[in-house]
């Protein structure tokens, strides 16, 4: 039997109204660190516009975890400030659900800790790079220890602050998929070879979130269906990541795919607008970076909906019987799409461009106002999030909802003053 999108679905202890979740997409509407009001109204929209959860990202475990200068952080100062954001959307009746993770290698700060930043191997700094620091270092023991250590810490913080769940992100070329994929793992460890051995320090780190929250919280878990490149990660071995990080205690994986450099094309179904991106970040070394991006893009066939669906139903019959929830993310743009994957047998539906159009989109397709969404895939709202409004889509401008528009250039902190 088909289950309805619009009906309510269990995820570990939690119970969302609906299976529509809006995807993490790096918001950038922090200040030092710290969620602004223009965060809480930007997802309090999508709340109101009719999902059943949201999700803020990116939220980093630590200082050197960020990827971004101003990126959020969970921290002791930061809960308040985060409380204020779930606080107004758990008003609306909608769960809220904190993506935290580790940047490693793949970060553009320029105050790391340690002269190279940490990888599951040493090597090039293909991010580093841009900032002066051309090599980065293979993390020892001890270093995974002390990221364990973060992430359990930033799970009991995000319980503090009122989150519902917690995503960790496991994909697109961050720390944890550093590890996971054979493009940045060279260890010879038992860190290292087999897809079992790297997967390891990722299932350790969920285990510590699971543990540190005690079951009160979901626990989901942002992983990569494939890198989409020769000599990448394959969907056989995200079928090995699946059955390590359910027996690691998750609740939910979130089927994604691509690498942040290597394969952003597999990521979003078409490619970014790199001359846009190049534009936005300034400096003769990104214009250098961009444009190599921009020639290593293969020739791709046009955007079509669910453009992930095949890789993750394969996934799906590898898990059948399985207790653990599967969330479809990829591409869907209509309520056609949406029911497709409820069809298929999955459990919740995440969507990101779609909902950055138009953060009503799922209310309009339950009343029957519309049932596919005005989204191109052009992906320049990817470009936009890296500018000083955050993310949006350049499409339809700031005004997501009308009191976004008055306070999205503000940079006052998410209180509750």
């Amino acid at each position: 039997m088909t289950a309805d999108p619009f009906g309510p679905v269990e995820i570990g202890p939690i119970t969302l109204r609906n299976r529509f979740i809006r995807s993490g997409a790096n918001e950038m509407m922090n200040k030092d660190t710290f969620p602004t009001r223009a965060l809480m109204e930007f997802h309090s929209a999508y709340a109101r516009g009719g999902v059943g959860m949201t999700t803020l990202a990116y939220i980093a475990v630590s200082p050197d975890g960020r990827t971004l200068p101003g990126q959020g952080m969970m921290s002791a100062e930061s809960v308040p400030h985060y409380r204020a954001v779930t606080d107004a959307i758990h008003a609306e009746g909608v769960k809220v659900s904190a993506q935290i993770t580790h940047g490693g290698s793949f970060c553009q700060i320029d105050d790391l800790s340690t002269p190279r930043a940490m990888s599951a191997s040493g090597g090039i700094d293909k991010m580093g790079v841009l900032k002066g620091r051309f090599f980065q270092r293979e993390m020892t023991r001890a270093d995974m220890e002390m990221v364990t250590s973060e992430f359990a810490r930033a799970a009991e913080l995000a319980e503090q602050a009122g989150f519902d769940a917690l995503e960790i992100h496991m994909g697109h070329g961050y720390l944890l998929n550093q590890f996971i994929s054979p493009l940045s793992n060279f260890r010879k460890d038992g860190y290292g070879g087999s897809a079992e051995n790297r997967l390891r320090f990722p299932a350790e780190v969920l285990a510590a979130v699971k543990k540190a929250t005690g079951g009160r919280l979901a626990i989901l878990a942002k992983i990569n269906l494939t890198d989409g490149v020769p000599k990448g990660a394959t969907v056989d071995d995200a079928i090995v990541t699946a059955r390590a990080l359910e027996a690691a205690g998750a609740d939910m994986l979130v089927l994604s795919a691509g690498r942040n450099i290597e394969s952003t094309w597999a990521m979003f179904g078409s490619p970014l607008p790199y001359d846009d991106l190049a534009a936005m970040q300034g400096g003769l070394l990104a214009k250098l970076q961009f444009a190599v991006l921009k020639m290593s893009v293969p020739k791709l066939p046009p955007f079509r909906e669910n453009y992930l669906m095949e890789h993750a139903l394969r996934l799906k019959a590898a898990l059948a019987g399985s207790p653990m929830k599967l969330a479809y993310l990829g591409g869907v743009q209509s309520l056609g799409g949406a029911w497709q994957a409820m069809a298929e047998g999955f459990d919740a539906i995440v969507m990101a461009r779609a909902l950055i159009h138009d953060p009503c989109l799922i209310a309009k397709w339950r009343s029957g106002e519309s049932s596919k969404s005005g989204c191109t895939a052009c992906n320049r709202c990817v470009a936009a999030m890296y500018g000083p409004s955050g993310t949006h889509c350049p499409e339809v401008g700031n005004a997501l909802d009308p009191k976004l528009k008055e306070i999205l250039a503000g940079e006052e902190m998410a209180d509750a003053a």
